[in-house]
């Protein structure tokens, strides 16, 4: 999925963001709106992934705390 080693969360946001703002300003050709979808799918699943996981961890410290 990830074009680079390691993909962060910023940046799979920023170009998650790019990829809908050409989407809505019909920049995209439709000979590669599929590709621009699918590509936006995989990044959604990664940032949730990300989100996930962040959540499990702070409820993790929080609970060590307590």
């Amino acid at each position: 999925m990830a074009r680079s080693k390691e993909l962060s969360y910023g940046a799979a946001l920023a170009e998650l963001e790019e990829i809908i703002g050409s989407i809505e300003s019909d920049a995209v050709d439709v000979d590669t709106l599929a590709e621009k979808v699918k590509r936006a799918a995989l990044l959604i699943s990664f940032c949730k992934e990300r989100l996930k996981g962040a959540e499990e961890e702070v409820k993790k410290i929080v609970s060590e705390i307590e």
